[in-house]
């Protein structure tokens, strides 16, 4: 008994995924930043106010790489912290 499903004539038709969505990490190439993240938010009872600037990293991390669509950053939310320096461009030290 064949398990294949017969959808005729029409082809499927990928759609962009919905804001918000976007690919995972395979490679690890954000992975300092999303647990410099995540301690972040430990060490603060994950109150995340406290935790934007490493979030903005991250996103950045995201963008820079292509894992997720290169958004303006006072469209994210960070309209307050472009005017600060980043704490480290490079890879955050765990």
């Amino acid at each position: 008994m064949s398990t294949a499903m017969n959808f005729g004539t029409k082809s499927f038709k990928p759609s962009p995924p919905d804001k918000g969505s976007f690919p995972l990490d395979h490679f690890g190439e954000c992975k300092s930043f999303k647990e410099k993240f995540m301690r972040c938010l430990r060490d603060n009872k994950f109150d995340n106010a406290l935790c934007r600037l490493q979030s903005k990293e991250y996103l950045e991390c995201r963008m820079d790489k292509q894992l997720m669509t290169k958004e303006p950053l006072e469209k994210l939310g960070f309209r307050d912290l472009m005017d600060q320096p980043k704490e480290d461009s490079k890879e955050p030290k765990i």
